[in-house]
């Protein structure tokens, strides 16, 4: 435990920050998810909308770029993971036509 008032300080703050760090991450996490599964329905054939898959693909995208600006997740690690997120979407897509 800290023993300056300065270093007990910085103790609370930084337990505040993992917390909205952690809520922010889990919530990138899902709309991950969310496009993964609609992407694998598409692939299945359950799914029929490409629109809905390229919206939350952008919604992805998005919450990955505003993570990686708020220094949640880095930039390259955020960067790598948009990138394959539109790989296999392409992929997906393309195997259908």
């Amino acid at each position: 435990m800290a023993n300056h008032k300065s270093s007990t300080k910085r103790a609370r703050a930084d337990i505040v920050k993992r917390d909205h760090n952690s809520q922010y991450l889990s919530s990138v996490r899902t709309a991950v998810k969310h496009f993964r599964t609609a992407l694998e329905a598409l692939k299945a054939g359950t799914e029929k909308d490409v629109k809905k898959i390229e919206t939350l693909l952008s919604f992805a995208q998005e919450m990955l770029m505003k993570a990686s600006s708020k220094g949640v997740v880095p930039k390259k690690t955020a960067s790598r993971k948009v990138s394959r997120l539109a790989h296999a979407k392409k992929a997906v897509v393309a195997a259908k036509k």
